[in-house]
């Protein structure tokens, strides 16, 4: 036995002194490798629908209706499992107007429903080691739900028992607490690991409502997408990021995510655009005034719009200017504009430009900031580095996320992995290395980790710009198009200038061999093995399929974000991995949490199944090798306790 290892069972032994110790283990594993495999979960393209997303969660993307419709389809009614399912989502809600309905019979209504708490918890339980569900279970009624949940009722004994412990929880005045936190329970049993495929930031009203839920989540991981990269970029204080995250809140009417929601002082900006533009601004800078809320200031949500832009347009520049290796010039176009005439030539055309009001842009110096929007730029930099709150939801999109990962088998990635018109994984070169596939996509995670975590100085401000790249650049694996229109969006009418290629990953991944190349570049198993991702919406109404390559490659960006739900004819996806294998749920449109809470409405959702296996244990999981690497080790230490190398010790 060489020393090192030796040296790492001796360590072992701390834990496990005595050889009943180590066999105790060792049996507990093997155990716990041949229950199912518990349930993913995965949902991409969140887009701040903070709503929608914490009742896809409450209900287990509909798991939790389906288990209570199955175990009291003929004990209880349609209305009552509705009621029922609601109370499970939102007890502390529900509970408040159902206790007035059984005011009368109080105590019956807690009995009866104590008892059907305990079976779907016992359903949702089924699947885990009894130690797992102990952590899960609150501090407060831990011993309780343990007995009541892996007792037997089979005898008549145990039945009075039963009886008992429920009628003391009734009769101490128990019984409301007890309802709220198995509800709870259930809700963390339905789904034992969630993926956040990207894009939670942006559009919708509530992206810090959904980190606040995420960080207290009991496991999950996150890959980034292109609109959380730039508000990383923003929270690092890269000021072109910024500047497109204030453009897009003005868009959508959600400026207060950053005054309420982050503490971020606006008031500058929000000066300085009602001065500089004070001409009524075109309709194009308020084109999603649907989305807005009521008693919003349109006019003003356009102005500021559009001075975010123009200042962005201006620091885009400088950063492409600054990175040749972007390749990246055609998107320098403020100095093609020919400002008497109102019009811009762009590769050798002329095209009228839909709005030539641009007070702020000096015509010998057009990418140069003017001393007022320096002023602003310095202010918001700050405001958005002193954020408490921000730099808190950021670092734990650091902690929690990467540009991607690989779980199960399966490639989890927001968008694509880039290639060239030719099919193949392209090659790219940063700081004179060339890198593709897996080793490009590593070089992207170390990156932007420098951004964030590094002290200020030249490579910190070379990271912030990275990240402004991946927001929008050629090879970004999440953003995925030839080029942001964004200019060509707001100024000119022809539809095919303002087009954004996509990455010819999309043509090719619909090849199995394709993915299954792409599989083998990151060391997965292209025989077991997909790419799931978010970022292009899945035009469903239209035709479109998310399932892809033979399911190789599922996309699962359904329009959870309102802008897209027209697009997709659906209000999301959430794509369930469990011990039978793999289902896409699709969603219909959430009313609101009020009318949920009063009427019972939940999310209607339609399942298909992926693929369906053999039933998947723990074992067959990346959790069930890591089990087997455990026993290996004990194993040997066992061997080492009865050979004599490691001697017992006395408890």
């Amino acid at each position: 036995m060489e020393y090192k290892e030796l040296k790492y069972l001796k360590l072992l032994s701390e834990k496990f002194p005595t050889i009943q110790a180590v066999c105790t283990e060792i049996i507990n594993l093997k155990a716990i490798q041949n229950l199912p495999k518990s349930t993913e979960h995965f949902l991409s393209d969140l887009h701040g629908e903070y709503e929608s997303f914490l009742h896809i969660l409450k209900n287990a993307s509909g798991v939790i209706k389906t288990k209570i419709d199955e175990t009291f389809a003929y004990t209880m009614t349609s209305s009552e499992r509705k009621q029922f399912a609601t109370l499970i989502y939102y007890p502390e809600e529900k509970l408040k107007l159902l206790k007035e309905e059984n005011k009368d019979n109080l105590a019956e209504y807690y009995k009866i429903t104590l008892y059907r708490l305990i079976k779907i918890c016992k359903i949702m339980a089924s699947k885990y080691s009894r130690s797992k569900v102990r952590k899960a279970m609150p501090k407060e009624f831990e011993y309780i739900i343990d007995e009541l949940l892996h007792g037997s009722m089979e005898s008549a004994d145990k039945e009075t028992y039963y009886a008992q412990i429920i009628e003391s929880i009734i009769k101490l005045g128990r019984a409301e607490a007890f309802i709220i936190e198995i509800s709870k329970l259930i809700q963390q049993l339905s789904i034992d690991h969630l993926h956040i495929i990207g894009d939670i930031y942006d559009r919708g009203p509530g992206p810090d409502i959904i980190i606040d839920k995420l960080m207290k989540y009991h496991s999950i991981d996150i890959e980034w997408g292109n609109h959380d990269i730039v508000w990383m970029g923003a929270a690092c204080g890269n000021p072109a990021c910024i500047m497109n995250v204030i453009r897009i809140c003005a868009r959508y009417g959600n400026l207060s995510i950053l005054e309420e929601g982050y503490g971020i002082n606006i008031r500058k900006i929000t000066e300085f655009a009602k001065e500089q533009y004070a001409n009524k601004v075109s309709n194009i800078f308020h084109s999603h005034t649907d989305e807005f809320e009521d008693g919003l200031d349109i006019e003003l949500m356009g102005k500021m719009e559009k001075a975010a832009a123009i200042i962005q347009f201006k620091l885009e520049a400088q950063i492409i200017k600054r990175h040749p290796e972007y390749e990246m010039e055609d998107r320098l176009l403020l100095d093609k504009i020919n400002y008497k005439e109102g019009t811009i030539e762009i590769n050798g055309y002329t095209y009228n430009l839909l709005d030539t009001d641009f007070p702020t842009i000096n015509e010998d110096a057009p990418f140069e900031l003017s001393a007022k929007e320096k002023d602003v730029v310095e202010r918001l930099v700050k405001s958005f580095k002193n954020s408490e709150k921000l730099q808190e939801h950021i670092n734990f999109l650091y902690t929690k996320g990467s540009i991607y990962k690989i779980y199960n088998q399966n490639l989890l990635i927001h968008g694509c992995v880039p290639m060239n018109d030719l099919g193949e994984i392209v090659e790219v070169e940063f700081e004179g290395k060339k890198l593709k596939g897996k080793q490009y996509l590593d070089y992207i995670d170390e990156k932007s980790r420098k951004a964030f975590y590094l002290d200020d100085g030249e490579e910190k401000t070379d990271a912030m710009d990275f990240l402004w790249y991946l927001w929008c650049g050629k090879y970004s694996p999440i953003f995925c198009k030839d080029a942001m229109k964004t200019f060509e969006r707001y100024f000119l009418e022809d539809r095919n200038l303002r087009k954004e290629i996509k990455n010819p990953f999309y043509e090719y991944a619909e090849n199995e061999d394709v993915c299954k190349n792409i599989l083998k570049e990151f060391g997965i198993d292209p025989e077991e093995g997909r790419i799931i991702g978010g970022h292009m919406p899945v035009k469903l109404k239209d035709g479109e399929s998310p399932i892809k390559a033979n399911g190789k490659l599922l996309i699962i960006d359904g329009g959870l974000s309102k802008p897209y739900q027209k697009t997709t004819g659906i209000a999301g996806y959430t794509l369930i991995y469990n011990s039978y294998g793999l289902v896409l749920t699709a969603h219909e449109p959430f009313t609101s949490t009020e009318d949920a809470i009063i009427n019972g409405t939940d999310i209607h959702s339609t399942q298909l199944v992926v693929e369906k296996v053999e039933r998947k244990k723990i074992a067959d999981t990346d959790i069930g090798k890591e089990l087997e690497e455990q026993i290996q080790d004990l194993n040997k230490l066992l061997d080492a306790y009865k050979t004599g190398r490691i001697k017992q010790r006395s408890i």
